[in-house]
């Protein structure tokens, strides 16, 4: 049995934030650990079951709980950040009748970098615009098809991002004998919405449309908008805050 393994026995969640400090030093000290999960979630799950704590949380220096989350070192992986649909309502509708393909029509494409054309079924179709105070996607005739307010968009990342703890883990091995060692961690707070544009530019923040169809069921064959994403490459995260305290 591995020694993350034997701690679940006597673990619990840790009731503090000292405490959570001194947890972190001693999986530190652990080294390398072997996955609790097959998957990208395993790095996750398996730090939260070394920690003893069953929800995706963990106290706060302010004893408010905060949100877990983890990264591995290096990764290529992306996460997503929140999930909006742009503006004017019914704006991906018409992106899909537009530019979908297939039968029934779908559109499901990253938008490449501000500036760049994104490109569907081969030929460029729409991209980024920054504006002063939105987020645009533009055709090529320089029509605005869908827009984010920096305000709207402000207040999404805000509500959702109040404070965390982010953990990352150099990283071996893969699938099942994958191992993480969790040897970096840091107090993140104050989102800070200004560097959301600049991570856009700079391609660390990228923006999906996935529009598909119901498979089944009364909406069969019907649009489903599975949500505008912000995504992030997951051991950038930290750049999105203020304030960032290293712990360990």
């Amino acid at each position: 049995m591995d020694r993350a393994s034997e701690s679940l026995k006597v673990r619990l969640p840790p009731q503090d934030f000292n405490e959570f400090m001194r947890r972190l030093e001693e999986i530190k000290e652990m080294g390398y650990v072997k996955t609790h999960r097959l998957g990208p979630t395993g790095i996750g799950k398996t730090l939260e079951d070394i920690l003893g704590i069953k929800e995706n949380n963990v106290p706060g220096p302010n004893a408010a709980m905060l949100e877990l989350k983890s990264a591995r070192k290096g990764s290529q992986s992306m996460m997503t950040l929140v999930t909006k649909a742009p503006l004017p309502r019914g704006a991906n509708s018409r992106l899909l009748q537009s530019y979908g393909y297939g039968v029934p029509k779908e559109l499901h494409i990253t938008l490449e970098k501000p500036g760049s054309w994104t490109k569907v079924k081969g030929n460029p179709a729409f991209k980024l615009d920054l504006k002063s105070d939105r987020i645009e996607i533009v055709s090529l005739d320089g029509v605005t098809l869908a827009f984010w307010s920096d305000k709207v968009l402000k207040e999404v990342f805000e509500r959702k991002y109040p404070a965390l703890a982010y953990v990352k883990a150099d990283c071996k091995g893969n699938e099942q004998d994958e191992e993480f060692q969790y040897n970096e961690a840091w107090y993140l707070k104050d989102f800070n919405f200004d560097k959301i544009k600049e991570l856009i530019r700079d391609g660390i923040i990228r923006v999906d449309v996935r529009i598909g169809r119901y498979r089944s069921g009364k909406l069969k064959g019907k649009p489903h908008d599975h949500g505008t994403g912000f995504r992030i490459f997951e051991d950038k995260f930290d750049l999105c805050f203020r304030e960032r305290k290293r712990l360990i």
